[in-house]
């Protein structure tokens, strides 16, 4: 097994199983869970902060990043126009838009794979020495994928946060009592 098998397919692996497991949950009813949705925006927002910090180099990469970062937000929006919420005696819920969500989610995977697929097959690009891997994300469509990926996850999560409480975008039944 090559070296870089050894350590490329463990964080493939990984990675593969906390979205299989995300877009799992993707369906239907979720309670909404501030500490988690907080946690995950901290996290994304870490790891796009980080693409930024290898982007700013590039003029290029700093467009695609910046692209990819705006269509995952729009799209952010446009799914909350369409995700349910209620509120109900258990907690607040809420349905997300199955498609928007499964696009995005699919678009990075496929491109995740294809980059694992390449990286692990592939010659090195030019430039690089065995010894020294070439930085990921190296390719602009990567770049901007994964900005799509991790603009529209903290955009969603803050706009399922901010409608979290507000009556008039509720959708459960109300009760009706003596008058």
């Amino acid at each position: 097994m090559h070296a870089k098998l050894i350590v490329v397919l463990p964080i493939a692996a990984l990675v593969f199983w906390r979205l299989y497991a995300r877009t799992r949950r993707m369906f239907g009813r979720q309670r909404i869970l501030p500490r988690r949705m907080i946690a995950r925006i901290a996290i994304l927002a870490v790891l796009g902060l980080a693409l930024l910090f290898t982007a700013v180099q590039d003029p290029w990469n700093l467009a695609d990043l910046l692209g990819g970062a705006a269509c995952g937000a729009l799209l952010a929006r446009l799914a909350l126009r369409h995700t349910q919420f209620a509120n109900t005696p258990e907690g607040s819920f809420y349905t997300p838009h199955t498609y928007i969500g499964l696009i995005v989610t699919v678009a990075f995977l496929g491109r995740l794979f294809y980059d694992v697929l390449l990286f692990s097959h592939g010659p090195l690009p030019a430039g690089t020495t065995p010894g020294h891997p070439p930085a990921y994300p190296e390719s602009p469509l990567t770049l901007a994928v994964s900005a799509m990926f991790l603009a529209y996850y903290v955009a969603f999560y803050v706009g399922v946060l901010r409608h979290r409480g507000q009556p008039e975008n509720m959708t459960a039944p109300l009760e009706v009592g003596p008058p």
